[in-house]
Order: C-alpha cells, then structure tokens, then sequence
C-alpha cells in the first residue's frame, strides 16, 4: 500500500452568501490532490471511524478510467492507496463505488472484467463486485459468480452489478443489475434490477467457459421482477433502482417478526401512458437456491433470471394521480427499519423530504424548503435525525418534530455524496475544489464533526 501525508484545511466561520455569518461546526478538508476523491453516496466510513474510502475516477470516462481505491485518515489526512486495477486500458477494467463493511476492515467495490477488450469493454452488464480484505490485502475476493456461457449455473449471475452495500449485519450484499444476455438483445430488454449475495456460500464455475465466467464468495440471485412492457394500471416495473437495504436486521412485520428486505424505487407506467417512480419493498428469503414461480433462478437464454422462492414484492405507494407523481433519490432506512426517507415534490413542485412506513406505506412530508432539497437524504445512527443538503448546505432534521438546523456554511460549490460516521458523530461529503495549477476542479473529501448540541 502507498501512504501519503497531506494537510488538512480546517475552514473556519465565514460571511455566507445572504449576508450572515457562519458560526456552526467547522468542516475540514481531507484530500488536495488533483485528481476526483469520490464517495458516491456509499457507506465510506471504517468501521472505527478512523478511515474514509473512496474512489479516484475521472470526469471524463467515469468508472471506465477508475483506476485506484484510496482512503484518508480522518484525524492526519494519511492518504493510503488500497487497491490498483491491473491491466488498465481505455477498455477497462473499471474500478469505483466503495463502501466498508459495517463491522470488519473489508471493502467492496465496483470491478470490471478483467478480459475486457475494444470489442467487450467496460459496461454496466460487464462488471462484479470486489471485495478486499484489509488484513490480507494481496488476496483478492470476487463477490458475485458469473457465468454467461449454457448451461448458465444456478447462484451466478450472467451480466454486471452495482451500488454494491453490505447488510447491517455484514452476512449479505445488495446491488443494482444489468443481464449481459438481455443487452446482446437490443436496449428495450436491458432492464435494470435489484439482486443480493449472501455471503456464507461460494459458488463454484466448473470447467473452462469463456473469460468472462468466474467463481464467487457467495450465492447470488435477482430478487426484482421487470418487465419490458408494464401493463398499464398495474404494479408491473420497467426498472428497479435507488436501493437500499432496510434496518439493520430487517423490518418489523405487523405480527412481530423481522424480516430481511430491500426498498427501491420501481418505474410503473400510469393508466394514462405516464411513466412513474413508486416506492416499492422487497422481503428476501434466507434460502437463494429454490426457485419460485416465475421461472428458473439462472434464467434461460431468452428470458432474465427469475428471483427465489419467498422473495415478496411489494408496492408502497401509489401517486401516479397526484400533480407531481413519483419519488427521487436512494431509498434509505432508518437503522431499526421503521421508516424509509427519500424525496418527492410536494403541491408547489418542489423537491421535500419525505418518510413512510415500509410496512404499509402510510407517509409524511418532513420538510417544507421554498426550494429543493438538493441531495439523497442519510439516516444518523440513532433513527431520530437525517441529514441532506438544502440551498448549498447541509441540513440535519429531527424526524419527530420536523426541526433543522444547517451545519455548514453556504458555498457556490455544493456539498453531495453525504455520509454519516458510524458513531453519528461525523459527516463526510465531497465539495468540488478548483486546483490552483490546472485551473480544473475536482471532487475533494471534507469531513464536520458534529456534537449533540448540532442536533435539533
């Protein structure tokens, strides 16, 4: 591993734009390199606290041309280089997108595959999850099986994954998905979907295949239906994204039990032709191997892998009436699993943040800005406040009373990709600075502590 030493900027209180000045907690910069340092909304925090982690893909390229894992040390601002991708060219592989498991020094990231060439670079349905473990870090884990050549093997997947996040428990991976086979047949069919890996059991590819088809750590199935075509009126979805698991053991079910499951938000099509963003539920059952009613779990050569026996999809929401239908930004829970945060326009249009119940769906509309709310919206550790950025700054609410108060000062260049530290006294977030040497501007690591008193 490669460490580097850099200093740290603490910014002290400023005039804000308005004319007001600043007087919170003060935000320290971690990163100065010129080169992206990116969060990407995941959970970067170590589980001590002590390290964020990130990825360094280009503006230009994107997870194409991501080339390291890095991560800084939030007291020194050590910089330690974690993962390089080998073999890279203009094709690939691709690396990006890292999040920690919750409770072990592990990693997971976005990988391409390692035969990529001119003719099958990096795309969505040409990647895997990678896991590094950082007491053995010259080992590397390959998380998701893939096997794109029949007979297709039954716990493996055939295209790429995504957003990878471990389960609050740290047994079980979620991702968003393309099938590789379903992009070969024309765009309408590549249809993204939710699927999870658990973690306890390898799946092994017998015999040569093609390159592209390789073993994994755990055994992974797709646990969303989509459809190409969803009837009209119906539940029916085109597109499953903007996941999250739920709780860290699940959701209370109304007869008292916890129950494994995933929110997302599924795209359904209005009984007037209107495309619209529902919020959804899926529960996942312990056992991935047995196949439910739609079809075979491995797919078949012209139709999608089907989810397991137990899987219960479920519609939350329905507003496709409504003035301003549909919801934005990545599901996220609350830490018990009571209640689920995103966003929706309320009746002038503007973008709130909004909680409902993963059981029935009932909501409330936390927020009432006189403009958006600009960012995905991240639970603190106690299940009582969320954070999201609000007019350039960030915001922490109090989801009992609706109270807020903002925790950073007022900035031209916005704070995105919020984090909270697992012990809630922290949140990291990436600000683009402009590099005095270049002239470009690039996605830094900034880091405000927050104290009790910050809360509202």
């Amino acid at each position: 591993m490669n460490i580097k030493t850099v200093p740290l900027l603490i910014l002290s209180a400023v005039t804000l734009i308005d004319g007001r000045v600043y007087s919170g907690p003060h935000e320290v910069q971690l990163t100065f390199d010129a080169w992206n340092h990116r969060l990407d909304n995941n959970d970067n925090f170590s589980p001590d606290d002590r390290w964020l982690v990130y990825d360094t893909r280009p503006d230009n390229g994107g997870i194409r041309m991501g080339r390291r894992i890095e991560k800084v040390n939030v007291l020194s601002g050590n910089i330690v280089t974690i993962y390089r991708a080998p073999n890279a060219t203009t094709t690939g592989p691709g690396i990006a997108a890292a999040s920690y498991h919750p409770t072990e020094n592990k990693i997971v990231f976005i990988h391409g595959l390692l035969n990529h060439s001119r003719s099958q670079p990096y795309d969505w349905w040409r990647r895997f999850g990678m896991m590094i473990d950082e007491t053995r870090p010259e080992r590397t884990i390959i998380i998701d099986a893939r096997d794109v050549v029949p007979p297709f093997t039954t716990g493996a997947l055939r295209g790429g994954t995504h957003r990878h996040e471990f389960s609050g428990d740290g047994k079980w991976i979620g991702f968003t998905y393309n099938d590789a086979l379903m992009a070969a047949t024309g765009e309408r069919y590549n249809l993204r979907t939710i699927g999870v890996t658990r973690l306890d059991s390898p799946i092994r590819i017998n015999g040569p295949k093609d390159g592209a088809s390789f073993s994994g750590a755990g055994t992974s199935a797709l646990v969303v239906r989509v459809t190409p075509d969803p009837i009209p009126g119906s539940d029916e979805i085109s597109r499953a994204s903007s996941d999250s698991w739920i709780g860290t053991h699940g959701y209370t079910t109304a007869d008292g039990r916890k129950q494994r499951a995933r929110a997302f938000l599924g795209k359904v099509i209005s009984l007037s032709g209107k495309e619209v963003s529902e919020l959804f539920v899926v529960d996942i059952p312990p056992d991935l191997t047995v196949p439910g009613d739609h079809g075979p779990l491995e797919g078949t050569t012209q139709t999608m892998p089907m989810p397991p026996h137990g899987t219960v999809q479920r519609r939350l929401t329905s507003t496709v009436d409504q003035r301003f239908p549909g919801f934005t930004g990545n599901v996220r829970s609350s830490t018990d699993g009571a209640m689920l945060a995103c966003l929706a326009r309320d009746e002038h249009g503007v973008a709130q943040v909004v909680l409902a119940s993963p059981v029935d769906g009932s909501r409330q509309q936390l927020t009432s800005f006189d403009s958006a709310v600009q960012s995905d919206v991240r639970w603190h550790p106690d299940g009582l406040h969320v954070c999201f950025v609000q007019d350039n700054t960030i915001v922490i609410a109090n989801v009992e009373n609706s109270s807020y108060r903002r925790v950073t000062q007022k900035s031209t260049a916005s704070p995105f990709a919020l984090v909270w530290s697992r012990s809630g006294d922290s949140i990291a977030f990436n600000r683009r600075r402009q590099d005095s040497r270049s002239g470009n501007s690039y996605a830094q690591v900034f880091i405000v502590h927050i104290t009790t008193d910050d809360l509202p």
